[in-house]
């Protein structure tokens, strides 16, 4: 059964005699999945992704608790240290589209499962590793490794639920990478209070291998695309994504003009020339035929937008809470309110966007989200407990509502032949915004000193304004047809 785009009427949608999408036709001898797993074999399915997205997103952020701790231990220099949470994420960021398309290709499942094995092998030799060099190219390892389970995990979800769950099943993924983003440092803070760093990698070798055996017996297998692995394609997009973090990243440190100058040419020149090979293929790595899906792109960029403005926050509120006096472990439970009101609303809102526009969640949700980090940027110098636990819950909830229907928007526009596609454009979305999020906040606490915080709060806030303005564009297509899902 294929799934119906949120407003197929509409030029561009899936579906519509104009849909721009061309080729990756499926295999002839593939047949297309049913409509979901049956019981209880979707159970099963679902605990595999849960695992699985749960490691490679706290995987992104349990390190940079233990750098000082790490640095020192292997003695190494502190800006050097920076690295082991950079080659993660550079590695995550390069291969995530590559890794789509290759889903696309020879399967999601295989991909999924070998990023499964991989993640597992390079966390094992990350506790191992016994100095910085070898504990980087582990983490490089390890990068890849979350790379193939989150480029291809939102297409599979598409497999595992049926249509009309599909909001749902979305949900459920949101709800673990919500949780799994801003309650990572407390869970990194717990293994160091007890244990060495080594057991922060350690912790994923056997949790992996769990989720690995249950996914070989119960992930879906899917339909395959006829065309081939681009190379040159992959080169391009690595270079281009590469440059433009080390971009952002050297703009966040105050680099040198020069390097600064270097760095955007690398970027800029890269990005044309793949853009302009892309738009000539049939089937692209960079989904170019897909970003001319009005919903889609307007949902990718609400998707950049609402990170960007996540990871302003929680780099900020910590030091914010820090200034009104808080301890450290103070500051860890004023942090959960955040994530446990995320947890609550990201299933209710992924069963509502199988009802309801996801342009109007979208709406509603992030200007909760911005109204929350402005509630927090105003708040009195020695704020009592309970004045800091509601706009947290606030922009918890908010965030939460905006994300399922969000993603499942991004899943339901697109064709099945190009589910990886989408699945890794929209892991791409979420790393780019967190990246550049975390850029401009150290930006801001350079600049400003005892004021950054309050500024990444109200930056923060803006970036949800704005994912919210693009997110109420998806209302005005042409009315959605009676009966038809947004």
């Amino acid at each position: 059964m294929h799934l119906a785009a949120p407003r197929k009427n509409y030029p561009g949608a899936v579906g519509h005699p104009g849909h721009p999408v061309r080729g990756s036709a499926l295999k002839p001898d593939a047949t297309p999945a049913p409509d979901g797993l049956p019981q209880p074999q979707r159970f099963w399915a679902i605990v595999t992704t849960v695992i699985a997205v749960f490691l490679t997103v706290v995987g992104a952020s349990v390190a940079n608790v233990a750098l000082p701790t790490i640095a020192a231990d292997l003695g190494a220099d502190p800006s050097a240290a920076v690295w082991i949470v950079n080659a993660y994420q550079v590695a995550i960021l390069v291969s995530l589209l590559p890794l789509a398309s290759l889903g696309d290709i020879v399967g999601y499942r295989r991909v999924y499962l070998a990023g499964l094995v991989l993640f597992s092998v390079a966390s094992l030799a990350c506790a191992l590793s016994p100095s910085l060099p070898a504990l980087v190219l582990a983490r490089i390892a390890q990068g890849i490794g979350a790379a193939g389970v989150m480029s291809v995990n939102q297409a599979l979800v598409r497999f595992i639920h049926p249509a009309h769950r599909l909001g749902y099943g979305i949900g459920i993924t949101a709800v673990v990478i919500a949780v799994s983003a801003a309650s990572g440092p407390a869970f990194a803070s717990a293994i160091l209070a007890v244990l060495s760093w080594p057991f922060l990698f350690a912790f994923g070798v056997p949790v992996g291998a769990v989720a690995l055996v249950i996914g070989i017996c119960a992930l879906p297998q899917t339909p395959r695309a006829s065309h081939r692995f681009d190379v040159a394609s992959t080169a391009l997009s690595a270079l281009a994504f590469g440059a433009f973090i080390a971009l952002i990243d050297t703009i966040g440190r105050e680099g040198s003009a020069l390097l600064i100058a270097a760095e955007f040419a690398v970027t800029t020149v890269s990005g044309v020339l793949l853009w302009r090979r892309e738009v000539s293929l049939a089937a692209p790595l960079l989904p170019v035929d897909l970003l001319r899906i009005p919903v889609f792109a307007l949902s990718i960029a609400v998707c950049a937008s609402s990170f960007a403005a996540q990871m302003l926050a929680l780099v900020a509120l910590p030091f914010h809470f820090q200034a009104a006096g808080y301890s450290a472990v103070q500051i860890g439970l004023l942090m959960i309110p955040w994530p446990l009101a995320t947890a609550l609303l990201a299933p209710i809102s992924g069963a509502l966007s199988d009802r309801y526009p996801a342009g109007l969640l979208g709406l509603v949700g992030l200007i909760a989200f911005a109204a929350g980090l402005a509630a927090l940027a105003l708040l009195p110098e020695r704020a009592a407990m309970i004045d800091i636990i509601w706009p947290m819950a606030l922009a918890g909830a908010g965030f939460g509502l905006y994300q399922s229907p969000n993603n499942r928007t991004i899943q339901g526009s697109v064709p099945r032949a190009r589910s990886g596609a989408a699945s890794g454009m929209a892991s791409m979305a979420r790393l780019l915004g967190q990246t550049i999020g975390a850029a401009l906040a150290a930006f801001l606490f350079s600049r400003l000193a005892g004021g950054g915080a309050i500024a990444a709060l109200w930056l923060g806030a803006g970036f949800a304004v704005a994912g919210a303005i693009v997110s109420a564009l998806r209302l005005t297509d042409s009315p959605q047809p009676k009966g038809t899902k947004a």
